[in-house]
């Protein structure tokens, strides 16, 4: 009768159930691993046998058959070793383990045996547990990261010889040696917006930014507080849920960014990409179609500087998830689908010198145009807040103090518990940022007052329905900033003193 042991692929962030059998056939001696199985996978023939010399487990002469099913899912990564060598020893009859199937196995071999960690164990046992499987197997080191979810038995080994005794019998559960606790990730905080002065207006569209998870672009000279800000909003953001700290562990366990894999991921992601980022490296790819920073940012914030320096090809590749809220990665064999819901915040120059409207600025007013167009309209639509940084002077702001974040986050929290009361009903919506048209119709009806300015606005700028709605969105958390039920004409005029980049279009004529 055949064995037939558990383990889990990856597919995007989410686990699939593989099955593994094997099968000793006569003919040649070698070892094929069948199953739509990648480079790596087919490799573990080598690792499986040496490491079974190691302890004296010479396999019989003959075809050596693994069958990884189902048999039309990609299969990628060196964790289903374990899984294999345990199959092929109960196959053979070297091992008399006591009911192998109902662990799931997850690691892979060194060639003397050892039990050598791998990525994307979170997101596999998380499967494991919807599938029923109570009972896993994993390297040692993994065990924190597996440990994270309750109710489950995780068994944590160093080596293939340690496996065999457990499932033997020979050694039990109480035998098993467990990792400590790891120490807390509790982190002092270094940034707070109490450092930002002078900017008290730019603060307050940030704030508004921050309370509807809306994407900011500010504009302003080198030198007057862009970055600063930008690494300062994740302080002001709301604290995730347990469901938002799961799916970004999952992903950074993924991608193999967990450094320390004792706990949960509790503070927002900040992803800041340098500008000569590829395409890749941005929005995903590469070996394994692995999750770019679009993805790493999830539930977090993507920081953008020196937006015009990005390739306009880079740029482009934001409209999808930026649209979706999610990123598909597709290759000639299979495609990933990642969650990708950021809030984009991004910063540029005002020109190419960087010093406009002032007197150190000698770019003409083509060059300024020819500038800002490195940006796209479509890109442009999906910016709800576009604000001018003025600077301010060193000497004028010495004394001043700003806002704390713990001030400013109390207000965004507020705002935040609003929007969640509102979208309760509503699967994959959270906040203003993630409505539908279906809900902005619903939730953002305007009175005739309101309706008059938007449609003044409009005719003047020529705005796109995406940006419309985008800037009904906006007004919505306005109105849910000071407690109101309705959108009210101040909420309008607020989205439009946001809208920065409009108005300045007026002066240039190319």
């Amino acid at each position: 009768m055949a064995i037939i042991l558990n383990t889990f692929s990856l597919e995007g962030i989410e686990g699939n159930r593989v099955t593994v059998e094997a099968s000793l056939l006569d003919g040649p001696n070698v070892f094929t691993i069948i199953g739509l199985a990648e480079q790596s996978v087919k490799e573990a023939g080598e690792r499986i046998e040496a490491a079974l010399a190691r302890y004296g487990f010479l396999l019989p002469e003959g075809k050596k058959v693994i069958s990884l099913a189902p048999a039309d899912i990609k299969k990628r990564g060196s964790h289903y070793d374990l899984s294999i060598a345990i199959c092929l020893l109960a196959q053979c009859g070297m091992i008399k383990a006591k009911n192998p199937g109902k662990y799931i196995y997850i690691g892979e071999l060194s060639l003397n045996g050892d039990l050598r960690p791998v990525k994307g164990v979170l997101p596999m046992v998380s499967e494991a547990k919807k599938q029923g499987f109570t009972d896993i197997i994993v390297p040692f080191e993994n065990y924190h990261e597996a440990a994270l979810l309750s109710g489950v038995n995780i068994y944590p080994f160093k080596s293939l010889a340690s496996v065999i005794s457990f499932l033997a019998g020979k050694t039990g559960s109480q035998d098993i040696e467990f990792p400590g606790e790891l120490f807390s990730d509790e982190e002092f905080q270094t940034l707070d917006f109490e450092d930002v002065k002078g900017q008290d207006e730019l603060i307050d569209a940030i704030v508004l930014g921050a309370s509807g998870g809306h994407n900011i672009l500010m504009i302003g000279e080198p030198g007057c507080g862009k970055s600063m800000i930008a690494s300062r909003i994740p302080t002001i953001l709301p604290s995730m849920s347990e469901e938002e700290c799961l799916d970004v562990t999952k992903i950074y366990s993924i991608a193999g960014l967990l450094k320390k894999s004792g706990y949960l991921i509790n503070k927002r992601p900040f992803r800041a990409p340098h500008h000569n980022a590829s395409l890749n490296a941005l929005i995903g790819g590469g070996q394994g179609a692995t999750p770019g920073d679009v993805t790493l940012a999830h539930n977090g914030v993507l920081f953008l500087d020196e937006m015009t320096e990005f390739s306009r090809t880079t740029l482009e590749a934001l409209r999808q998830p930026l649209e979706n809220r999610y990123v598909t990665i597709s290759r000639v064999n299979y495609s990933n689908t990642y969650p990708a819901d950021f809030m984009l915040v991004a910063a540029m120059n005002p020109c190419p010198c960087g010093y406009h409207p002032g007197k150190r600025c000698r770019c003409s007013d083509y060059e300024i145009q020819k500038y800002r167009n490195k940006i796209s309209g479509p890109i442009l639509d999906r910016i709800d807040i576009q604000k001018n940084v003025r600077p301010v002077g060193y000497f004028d702001i010495k004394d001043s103090k700003g806002r704390s974040s713990k001030e400013l986050k109390t207000i965004v929290e507020r705002t935040r518990k609003i929007q969640q009361k509102r979208y309760k009903d509503i699967p994959g919506v959270s906040n203003n940022a993630g409505m539908t048209p279906a809900l902005i119709g619903k939730y953002c009806v305007l009175d005739r007052e309101s309706d008059d300015i938007l449609r003044e606005a409009c005719e003047r700028h020529a705005y796109s329905a995406r940006a419309i709605n985008k800037m009904l969105k906006v007004a919505r958390t306005s109105a849910d900033l000071d407690e109101s039920e309705n959108i009210r004409a101040k909420d309008i005029l607020r989205v439009l003193s946001c809208r920065d980049l409009d108005s300045a279009e007026d002066l240039y004529v190319v």
